[in-house]
């Protein structure tokens, strides 16, 4: 399991005091609680303290504190926002953190191996699961009850079955 999870993404800069627009991965509420991220810089993980939080449209602008000036904060566009498992939000029934399900293995309700986990879409209505087969093709899997059988974040493993269509 992940010992961080990522609550976003730095699209660009808002304005020219150092805040942030921010693609959320999480519920954009949850940024209201949230008393620091780690910035993925590319070369260290950064602790940045939040300073104030506004929402606009789909996206979260954040403003951090000791970056008052847009070039202090314009090279890191495009890079990954974290919080520490243990500031992480409680899941309901049924409800998973993608970073602990990317790399499960993905077996089928008979019990034979069909892939890896390799990905996970968020979609407006449900999220999908995209699944590299032992063929080493790529399967898109609505994340519906009908379709995901059993999550098994322990055993590392899920157990599908395979509408018809979907191959």
């Amino acid at each position: 399991m992940e010992d961080l999870l990522k609550v976003g993404v730095i699209t660009t800069t808002h304005g020219v005091r150092g805040e942030v627009k921010v693609f959320p991965t999480t519920d954009v509420e949850r940024f209201l609680d949230l008393e620091y991220v780690f910035l993925d810089t590319g070369k260290e993980k950064r602790k940045l303290e939040i300073e104030n939080v506004k929402f606009f449209k789909n996206l979260v602008i954040l403003k951090f504190k000791g970056i008052d000036n847009i070039n202090d904060i314009e090279k890191y566009k495009k890079r990954e926002l974290w919080v520490p498992r243990e500031e992480a939000q409680d899941l309901g029934e049924d409800e998973y953190y993608i970073g602990d399900l990317i790399g499960m293995d993905v077996v089928l309700e008979d019990g034979t191996s069909f892939g890896t986990l390799k990905d996970v879409m968020e979609t407006g209505a449900n999220d999908v699961y995209v699944v590299e087969t032992t063929q080493g093709e790529e399967v898109l899997l609505p994340a519906i009850k009908e379709c995901i059988l059993d999550i098994d974040v322990n055993g590392n493993k899920i157990t599908v079955h395979l509408m018809k269509g979907l191959l």
